[in-house]
């Protein structure tokens, strides 16, 4: 029999040098004040300045300010558009109070959005802005090259006009009337040309009846059928 080998000795690591205290470095007794010397026939002798305190936060960059890579804000952002979603395209929303209508696309925005209408006589879709997340473009096009639409047709133009509302105190409310949105006269006016010079395109296309039918008929789905499986 060897010896006996205690094994809570042999568990316990073995005993490691201690290490030296390093010492701390001596401070200066460095001086907080200068004296200095100041001039003048009234002001002859000595005045004692105290001096900076040093900084004691440094950054880490010399100017964090000029960094590369920084995000654009939004008004200068790139307004990309399908390649799909030409001048002319017919467009098939999916959102809104005209989904299922089929419009013509028109024009992009400087807000990224895009200008259609159905026209007004044909599906009764006015101009108005949309997303292009929320139209499906189809293979239909006009040729609207001799459309010219208004200058003033800008994302100012559809903003939404703030109703004047009657104040707490002002008249008996009983004889106050909430005020309802009208169409304004210019609107009215843009409209009516734009749909000219667009049925004025549909007649030249040569499939008048074809169209103007395809842009009337409302866009409905059926059972097993997929819109990302169609073409249209």
């Amino acid at each position: 029999m060897g010896p006996k080998v205690d094994k809570k000795a042999a568990a316990k690591p073995a005993a490691q040098p201690a290490k030296k205290a390093v010492a701390a470095p001596k401070r200066l007794n460095e001086p907080k004040t200068v004296e200095k010397k100041i001039g003048g026939e009234k002001n002859g002798g000595t005045r004692k300045v105290t001096l900076p305190r040093q900084c004691r936060y440094y950054p880490t960059q010399e100017d964090p300010r000029k960094i590369k890579g920084r995000k654009k804000p939004f008004k200068d952002h790139k307004r990309k558009i399908r390649s799909s979603i030409t001048p002319g395209t017919i467009l098939i929303l999916v959102a809104g109070p005209h989904k299922g209508k089929r419009v013509v696309f028109l024009k992009q925005l400087a807000s990224g959005l895009l200008l259609v209408t159905g026209p007004y006589f044909v599906n009764g879709c006015p101009l108005r802005r949309i997303n292009q997340i929320y139209v499906i473009a189809t293979k239909t096009k006009l040729n609207i090259d001799s459309v010219t639409l208004p200058d003033r047709l800008t994302d100012d133009y559809f903003r939404r006009q703030k109703l004047n509302k009657a104040k707490m105190g002002e008249g008996d409310i009983f004889e106050s009337k909430k005020e309802v949105y009208s169409v304004s006269e210019e609107r009215k006016e843009d409209q009516s040309s734009v749909d000219k010079q667009l049925l004025a395109a549909i007649r030249k296309s040569g499939e008048k009846k074809l169209i103007l039918g395809y842009l009337g008929a409302m866009f409905s789905l059926s059972k097993k059928q997929f819109p990302h499986k169609m073409i249209f």
